[in-house]
């Protein structure tokens, strides 16, 4: 199950770095849930997540992200991320992505923060 993962990262961060909508369609179920913080509430289906990704996308070319698998629960995948912006802000990551046989997630919940060596400033 570790592949399935890893194909769907690959696939994710190609999508990132591409914004290309069927690239982004292609990882999620037709009724799948994105939500791109824990309270926020979800965008529902594959159009609506192409949307909203688009609606708040980064530039290519833009960032730097490193991620390795932490967990798995069955279908459910803990991935710890970190993304390193060209502009200097550093973001940790931890996603919840559970996925399907076929690949495609039916639920993403992200969670991220400013790195703390970032967020406290020099005297950290």
């Amino acid at each position: 199950m570790a592949d399935l993962i890893e194909r769907w990262m690959a696939g994710y961060v190609s999508a990132w770095e591409s914004n290309d909508p069927d690239a982004i369609a292609a990882l999620f179920s037709e009724d799948a849930t994105y939500r791109f913080y824990p309270w926020a509430d979800p965008a529902v289906g594959s159009a609506a997540i192409v949307a909203r990704w688009l609606d708040g996308a980064d530039a290519p070319d833009d960032h730097a992200f490193s991620w390795s698998l932490i967990g798995s629960d069955g279908g459910r995948r803990f991935v710890q991320g970190r993304t390193v912006y060209t502009d200097g802000r550093t973001y940790e990551n931890l996603w919840i992505v559970d996925l399907r046989e076929d690949g495609r997630a039916t639920a993403f919940t992200e969670w991220y923060m400013e790195s703390a060596s970032k967020a406290l400033g020099p005297h950290a």
